[in-house]
């Protein structure tokens, strides 16, 4: 208890202010930007670049920086423990059309829809099949999961909330069983009221009973309304079920999108009945995960070029003290070389790091790289992005003892971010201590619970679920007593094949992830503010750095996993963790780490290949 008492204390003291000075330079790509304006949490007061670009702003941890330039996308960065240095790079404002194939049609079939729905959150499913929001015919009014507040008691509450220009009828009341109103309420109604009672609120028979039956009260009217005494009004769609009163027994928090269809053209698969539009909800329970794992390099025609730089040309842009240790011919040798290098980097981490790894992996000198990291110890003091690159590292060269120790501090340190839970629960797997993996999962649950961290259903949710899960299919004989597992309750596993996981020690790291199946198509993922700042925003915000992919066996071969480093607003590299799983879901389970030093920038370049037979798909 007391151990939880000083979690609590942490957590909520981590939100105090911080004050520090962010500072850096603004261009356009090219050359610096002047005037540019800075503001924080969205103030009207602000700064602006200089003649070269550069500023300087006073911020506490969890503010937000906007830039702000006319003709360039407007850029949010939310300040973090570590947040010191932000050079960025603003983008034109232009909407940008894809190269497509034009055969007969640009328009996406419903199969397309169907591959792309988990990944485009512009996609509704409907009773008649997918609609996009985006090329839908008329105005499509949308809500996401991670934009609607569960503080609405109901539907109507959110419709009449969040939506302005249209009419909601009703109240929550219905949400909660029939209504019990007093005697004094009924002595006092007139038949007119009575009659409006029954026509709100359910059938004449309980007008006079003390009883409302709220159960069909709910009514939304989403287009002007042509006859006064007959309005039309909305039909609700939810997991294709279509209903003529709002659903008031769902639960807002299970509700995943939500559309309204007020045009005659996008509501005409509904026929009379959507004469007054039509409300669509997708909800998380009524959304199941596929069975099948789509390639969706072959959702278009990609094909890989030939400019990709392999690991061997990558290594020449190595710093100088890298290919003249890696010359040396024995142990004392490279040894030698360190202390002469020691006199010019000894104050820098990432020296070390290379520097620790190096004498672990070429001459297998563990004691030798301890000392190393001993010594200059207190350069990764308190800072949670130096432990992870070191965490990382040590997982590759599996010392995960180590690796547990940097999750520890990372977790002290950082104890209001989601990631920090899984990396700690998975350490303590890497270490054979499924006990306190446990622990820190039923903490974790506890946690949101309590509503002391905030859940990512849409991101983090399912990366975390599938972890856990699977923890439980292969320990659950480890966590409860002898003879008893069977009583213990697992998911049956969705998937089973090869399952790539990509974390990266930095928050503010952009890249373009390329995933190249046998047949030299690919897929790509772009983790920049230029193409996915809400998807950044939504990591920032929960506190994690992650991407799951899932290779199945369709597509025998071998696929290649390909990198272009955009930066990470600063002139400190990035380290890149990609974690395999060979066999995933079974009891033939391993996993194998691969950690990368990303600092060559708008280079595409191999990562790893691996033969297995795949199709890919990224899980939401």
């Amino acid at each position: 208890m007391k151990k939880l008492l000083f979690l609590l204390v942490l957590i909520s003291s981590f939100g105090l202010a911080q004050e520090k000075t962010i500072f850096g330079t603004v261009t356009d790509g090219s050359a610096p930007l002047k005037n540019v304006a800075i503001s924080i949490n969205d103030a009207s007061e602000a700064i602006f670049t200089d003649d070269n670009g550069k500023y300087r702003i006073d911020a506490n941890v969890n503010d937000k920086i906007k830039y702000s330039y006319q003709g360039f996308k407007n850029i949010v960065i939310k300040v973090e423990d570590v947040t010191r240095v932000l050079n960025l790079n603003m983008v034109l404002d232009i909407q940008e059309l894809e190269e497509v194939t034009v055969l007969g049609s640009n328009r996406k079939s419903q199969k397309v829809l169907e591959l792309e729905y988990p990944s485009n959150f512009n996609i509704i499913r409907t009773a008649f099949g997918y609609i996009n929001a985006e090329t839908a015919p008329g105005n499509v009014r949308f809500l996401n999961s991670d934009e609607i507040d569960p503080v609405y008691l109901c539907i109507l509450d959110l419709l009449r909330n969040r939506f302005s220009g249209i009419r909601v009828q009703g109240e929550c009341s219905g949400a909660f069983g029939p209504t019990i109103i007093n005697s004094a309420e009924n002595a006092s109604n007139q038949e007119g009221q009575i009659e409006n009672e029954v026509s709100i609120f359910g059938s004449a028979s309980n007008a006079g009973t003390g009883v409302r039956s709220n159960l069909n009260q709910g009514k939304v009217f989403v287009r002007g309304t042509s006859s006064l005494s007959n309005p039309r009004s909305a039909i609700f769609d939810v997991d294709g079920q279509i209903l003529n009163d709002a659903p008031l027994w769902l639960d807002i928090r299970n509700i995943k999108r939500l559309a309204i269809l007020n045009n005659f053209a996008a509501s005409t698969s509904y026929g009379s009945a959507g004469a007054g539009g039509v409300i669509v909800i997708n909800t998380i329970s009524g959304s199941p995960k596929s069975d099948e794992i789509y390639d969706r390099a072959r959702l278009r025609n990609n094909f890989v070029s030939d400019n990709i730089i392999s690991q061997e040309d990558l290594k020449n842009n190595a710093p100088s003290y890298m290919a003249d240790i890696k010359a040396s011919q024995s142990l004392e040798e490279a040894k030698r070389i360190y202390e002469g290098y020691t006199k010019s980097y000894g104050g820098h981490p990432y020296f070390v790091l290379d520097m620790q790894r190096y004498f672990k992996e070429r001459w297998g000198a563990s004691d030798f790289s301890n000392e190393i990291f001993k010594s200059k110890s207190f350069l990764f003091e308190n800072n949670p992005v130096l432990l992870k690159a070191l965490a990382y590292q040590s997982e590759a060269l599996g010392d995960f003892e180590e690796a547990n120790e940097m999750y520890k501090e990372v977790l002290r340190l950082r104890p209001n971010y989601l990631q920090s839970y899984l990396d700690m629960a998975n350490s303590y797997r890497d270490i054979r201590k499924p006990q306190q993996a446990a622990s820190i999962y039923t903490r974790y649950n506890y946690l949101l619970e309590e509503g002391i961290l905030k859940n990512d259903s849409i991101g983090f949710a399912n990366l975390f679920e599938r972890e856990y899960n699977n923890f439980l299919l292969l320990d659950k004989n480890s966590i409860v007593k002898k003879g008893t597992a069977s009583e213990l309750f697992v998911a049956e596993e969705d998937f089973e094949g090869t399952r790539l996981v990509f974390e990266w020690n930095d928050s503010e790291a952009e890249f373009d992830l390329q995933f190249v199946n046998p047949e030299n198509q690919f897929f790509m993922l772009k983790h920049s503010l230029a193409d996915n700042a809400d998807m950044i925003a939504r990591e920032k915000e929960y506190g994690y750095s992650a991407v799951e992919y899932l290779i199945d066996g369709s597509l025998p071969g071998t696929w290649k996993v390909n990198m272009n480093y955009l930066g990470n607003k600063s002139l400190t590299p990035t380290y890149l963790k990609a974690t395999v799983y060979y066999n995933y879901g079974t009891y033939a389970q391993r996993k194998e780490v691969k950690v990368f030093k990303l600092s060559l920038k708008n280079t595409p370049h191999e990562l790893f290949a691996i033969s297995v037979g795949a199709k890919l798909a990224l899980n939401n």
